[in-house]
């Protein structure tokens, strides 16, 4: 602790080796951080969305080489607002905005300036949230800027003074589930919190520490005991706005009268509000019934980028990553069509199997993802871009990738856009079985579309946590079976699992059933074997097919016409 006491001023290397080292220490404890989130539908992980935040402002001050703190914190600045991702990610953005502008002018900074700027920080990223609610990161910042104002009083001291700040941080951060009651009933504190000590943490050793670099070394925290059940407690009915929505506008003048409209305009459109800006760029975050009606509106100001609506009621039911193609990109595959013709297709898919299949029924070009994957309206638009027809049916194929399919109007003016809403791949498959290529774009999309209703899929994947949700008990490990968005069964054993989606699939009496098996499961395993025998024995009269679907997540996807 010696040479950190002799530290009063910190310079550019020194915070560019701090924000580094608070990455990587974040970087590392994402998936505790992440389950300590335990509200209803998380918007997004918190953890995952910290620490792409945090890497992206390390990856702006890594390029650095200088002893201008100002310089160093507005690169992280600039990083962390166009890295940000989800909720807890733009407010974590604001926080560096917010220290950066309290820096301006200034190459070193002594103790008061550090705590000026920590306050600095924690009144931006209030300002950011519509409505500031108390026992979240908010309450864990402000602490920190309160514990930075008594400390500076006692001590010029750069590490003893930081370490007080922490310490603030920490005390607050475990009085957090005081203040909200789900994070007392789950017996954690709040996840976004414990992200911004975590981050102090590293940044607090990275202090005197020399040519640190990004790493994320597994730096892991003592872990904490999740209670997982409290999540049964909810349902979709108590949110209010299903559509988590972010995007980027991109500006040249953009007044606080501006600011002010638009916010103004968003509080009519939903909650959970976020609206920050730079000199180039607006990052909004907003939860909304209308997703289309916020971006026209937003679209007068300026042109929008990094698009991202995830459909949180599903999400009740499922984990989704978006991804925004700043760390991930879509891959597309199938070869361009260049040849002229007067419709074309695109479809989103995900496994060898399913891919072969849409591109033999005469699929032009194919987006991967879906679930844990789905691409932005620029990853599709990319892809319509590439086929040389004016007409353009766009297969989703997933609930959740559907409206940003339909954003691709807004991208691609020179086409005319169709989105048959296929909610999964074995829709998407009946849709192109209906596609008839001598019939006009009209009757197509209206015989694709009403083919949708006569698919009945159901899955089979696995429990990542203990719940209890649709009446049904569910232990991590567990092969839960999915039927119509709900939960029809769960066990322990995947074939009973399997034999009980089955019954709740055949109580239609379908004349056909497919399987597809997923990327782990092979044509001659003894499930798969056991499907066979078992439909044989009890439904003779269904026909069935098993087809490598080559689909990650679910083991099993059954579609029954």
């Amino acid at each position: 602790m010696s040479d950190v006491q002799r530290i009063t001023k910190l310079d550019g290397k020194m915070l560019r080796n701090m924000i580094i080292e608070g990455s990587n220490r974040l970087t590392a404890n994402k998936a505790r951080i992440d389950a300590l989130n335990v509200f209803p539908v998380p918007d997004g992980d918190t953890g995952t969305n910290m620490s792409l935040t945090a890497l992206a402002a390390a990856k702006e001050v890594e390029k650095l080489d200088t002893d201008d703190i100002f310089a160093v914190s507005k690169a992280a600045a600039s990083g962390a607002l166009r890295g940000g991702r989800g909720n807890s990610g733009v407010i974590f953005s604001q926080l560096f905005r917010g220290f950066s502008k309290a820096l301006d002018g200034k190459t070193t900074a002594n103790t008061a300036e550090i705590a000026m700027a920590l306050a600095g920080a924690s009144k931006t990223a209030y300002k950011a949230v519509m409505r500031p609610q108390e026992g979240t990161m908010l309450t864990v910042a402000r602490h920190m800027a309160e514990g930075a104002e008594k400390a500076v009083r006692n001590t010029k001291d750069m590490g003893s003074f930081l370490q007080r700040v922490l310490d603030e941080g920490s005390i607050a951060l475990r009085k957090t589930p005081e203040m909200l009651p789900v994070l007392k009933q789950a017996g954690v504190v709040d996840s976004g919190g414990e992200g911004i000590v975590v981050f102090f943490k590293g940044m607090l050793k990275g202090m005197t520490a020399e040519n640190v670099k990004l790493d994320g070394q597994p730096i892991q925290e003592p872990t904490e005991e999740v209670n997982f059940s409290a999540l049964a407690n909810f349902s979709t009915e108590e949110i209010t706005f299903g559509y988590c929505t972010e995007f980027f506008i991109n500006v040249q003048n953009f007044s606080e009268d501006d600011e002010d409209s638009f916010k103004a305009y968003l509080e009519t459109m939903g909650d959970s509000i976020a609206l920050v800006a730079d000199d180039e760029i607006v990052k909004i975050h907003v939860h909304t019934d209308h997703p289309g009606a916020v971006m026209e509106k937003a679209m007068e100001i300026g042109p929008l980028s990094s698009l991202k609506i995830e459909n949180m009621r599903f999400q009740h039911h499922e984990a989704v990553t978006f991804l925004d193609g700043m760390e991930n990109q879509a891959l597309f595959t199938a070869p361009v069509k260049t040849e002229a013709k007067d419709l074309g297709i695109v479809a989103i898919s995900s496994g060898a199997g399913f891919r072969q299949i849409f591109e033999e029924l005469g699929v032009d070009y194919i987006v991967e993802g879906g679930q844990t994957m789905n691409p932005s309206a620029e990853d599709i638009a990319s892809a319509i871009s590439k086929i040389n027809a004016p007409n353009i049916i766009v297969l989703p194929n997933n609930k959740n990738i559907i409206l940003a399919a339909k954003q691709t109007e807004h991208l691609c003016e020179d086409k005319n856009i169709f989105v048959v809403e296929s909610k999964n791949l074995p829709q998407g498959i009946a849709a192109m079985i209906n596609h008839m290529p001598d019939n006009t774009v009209e009757e197509n999309v209206e015989a694709m579309t009403e083919t949708l209703s006569e698919v009945t899929v159901g899955q089979i994947t696995y429990a990542v946590r203990d719940t209890e949700m649709d009446g049904q008990k569910v232990n991590e490990g567990d092969y839960i079976g999915i039927l119509g968005g709900k939960i029809a069964c769960s066990h322990q054993d995947i074939d009973i699992s399997v034999k009980e989606l089955i019954n709740a699939i055949m109580a239609d009496e379908p004349d056909v059933l497919t399987v597809y098996l997923g990327a782990d499961v092979k044509e001659d395993a003894e499930t798969t074997a056991n499907i066979e025998s078992y439909i044989a024995e009890n439904y003779e009269s269904c026909e069935l097919e098993i087809v490598s679907g080559g689909q990650p997540v679910y083991h099993y996807i059954f579609s029954a016409e």
